[in-house]
């Protein structure tokens, strides 16, 4: 099963609204889903800081800011 995750921080509500249309979507397609909170880790914050919310499917990026959509389903379906 593929993994999902997004970098986010709390507060962020471009995060939020991310992480809610991924809870919809993983009923539709069927991945995990998990939110690391760049706050918790100096790297992380450095390297996502400006970027979030940060999508990223079995360790590749697939988008920033929003979420897109139609790509990730794309490659979501190329790993079935």
């Amino acid at each position: 099963m593929s993994s999902v995750t997004v970098y986010s921080r709390p507060g962020c509500h471009l995060c939020v609204e991310v992480v809610t249309r991924l809870g919809a979507l993983r009923e539709e397609l069927g991945f995990d889903l998990h939110e690391l909170d760049i706050e918790a880790d100096e790297q992380l914050q450095r390297a996502f800081f400006e970027r979030i919310p940060v999508v990223v499917l079995d360790g590749e990026e697939v988008c920033e800011h929003v979420l897109d959509e139609p790509l990730l389903r794309e490659r979501l379906e190329s790993r079935r």
